[in-house]
C-alpha cells in the first residue's frame, strides 16, 4: 500500500509542478518588468504552498518506497503542508475564484490543480496513507509559523512598493487596515483550527494502527 502511495504521491508532484510552470512561463510572456514580476509570482501563498508540496511529495514517493513509516520530521512538515494546502483550498474557493493574477492572465487548467485538485489529494493522501506518525500538539504552533511570517513579509514589502499578493491584504480597500487586520485574523483563526484537525487526524487509529505514540 506504501508503494502505491509513492507512485501517486510522484504523480502529484509532477502536476504541481506542471501547473506552476505552466502558470509562470504564461505570465512570464506576458509581462514587462519580468524581475519584478519573478519576485511577486512567488510571493504568493498558493505558490509557496505548492511548492513546499511538491517537494514534500517526491520525498514522501522516496520515502515510500524505503521505509516501513515516516520520520518525524518529515511528517511534521508534511502536516504543515496539509494545512497550508487545506487553507488555500478554502480562502480560494470563497474569496478569490473569479480573481486573475495582475500581472498577467492565469491559466484555469493550473489554477484548478494549485487551489483544488493538488489540495485534495494532500488532505486524501494525510488520511490514507499508511506510516503516518502522531503529531504532538504543541506542534500546532509551529505551524503557524510559516502564515505568520508571510503575513509579516507581504504587509511591510506591499507598504514598500504598493503591491499585495491578494486582494484582501491591500489596505487600499474600502475597508482599510481594519478590513485587512480582520481578514487576516479570520485566516489565522483558521489556519489553527485546520491546523488542529490534521493534528487530531495524525492521532486516530483510522484507517491505519498509529506506528508511535507522541507526547500529548
Amino acid at each position: 500500500m506504501r508503494q502505491v502511495f509513492g507512485v501517486l504521491r510522484v504523480l502529484a508532484a509532477a502536476a504541481i509542478v506542471t501547473a506552476i510552470v505552466g502558470q509562470f512561463v504564461q505570465s512570464w510572456s506576458m509581462v514587462p518588468d519580468r524581475l519584478f514580476f519573478v519576485v511577486n509570482f512567488f510571493s504568493f501563498f498558493t505558490i509557496l504552498s505548492n511548492a513546499l508540496t511538491a517537494v514534500l511529495l517526491l520525498v514522501g514517493g522516496w520515502i515510500a518506497f524505503t521505509r516501513a513509516r515516516d520520520p518525524e520530521w518529515f511528517n511534521l512538515v508534511r502536516g504543515c503542508a496539509v494545512t497550508y494546502m487545506a487553507t488555500t483550498f478554502v480562502v480560494y474557493n470563497l474569496l478569490l475564484r473569479g480573481f486573475s493574477l495582475d500581472q498577467a492572465t492565469t491559466l484555469p487548467w493550473s489554477n484548478e490543480i494549485l487551489h483544488v485538485w493538488a489540495p485534495l489529494y494532500v488532505v486524501i493522501d494525510w488520511v490514507l496513507a499508511p506510516g503516518r506518525r502522531p503529531v504532538a500538539w504543541q506542534r500546532l504552533w509551529t505551524i503557524a509559523i510559516f502564515p505568520i511570517v508571510w503575513v509579516a513579509y507581504s504587509m511591510i514589502r506591499g507598504a514598500i512598493i504598493g503591491w499585495y499578493p491578494y486582494p484582501f491584504l491591500n489596505p487600499a480597500q474600502e475597508a482599510g487596515y481594519g478590513g485587512v487586520l480582520v481578514y487576516v485574523i479570520a485566516i489565522a483563526a483558521f489556519i489553527l483550527l485546520v491546523g488542529a484537525g490534521v493534528i487530531a487526524l495524525s492521532r486516530t487509529r483510522w484507517p491505519h494502527p498509529q506506528v508511535e505514540s507522541a507526547a500529548a
